[in-house]
């Protein structure tokens, strides 16, 4: 098993013992995102840090400023259809995609409030960070 599936699986079994919360995320929300390898076409369980606003549910492929969009956004580029885990829930759901400029606007948005996603940003670049809309069926 590979680091990352490691530590994803050990985020996923903390989830899930606790009813959604997961203490090494400082009391942030979390989701269990069930997506289709886009190639592999394998199921991953990828837990991922949702920002939530408003009403809406979304999850930005930071991959932690990397210069390239992290593997869960290709896999959910091709296979948008997921199951979701948050709280004490699991749901089916679609994912969209958010347009570049609405995308860059709440990153932005949100980044002024957060310095770690500033950062991200900034190592990032010019790599724009992809927004996806969690959309409950």
């Amino acid at each position: 098993m590979r680091e990352w599936e490691s530590f994803n699986a050990g985020v996923s079994a903390e989830f899930r013992s606790n009813s959604g919360v997961v203490t090494r995320f400082g009391g942030l929300p979390l989701v269990i995102v069930h997506t289709i390898g886009a190639r592999s076409g394998t199921v991953r369980e990828v837990p991922l840090i949702p920002v939530l606003e408003d009403d809406r549910m979304l999850l930005f492929g930071t991959a932690e400023g990397a210069p390239v969009d992290p593997a869960w956004c290709f896999n959910l580029r091709a296979h948008p259809v997921v199951d979701v885990e948050f709280e004490t829930e699991r749901f089916a759901a679609d994912v969209v995609e958010l347009a570049s400029a609405e995308a860059i606007a709440i990153v932005r948005r949100r980044a002024e409030a957060t310095p770690q996603l500033a950062d991200y940003i900034t190592r990032a670049a010019p790599r724009t960070i992809p927004v996806f809309e969690i959309l409950r069926r």
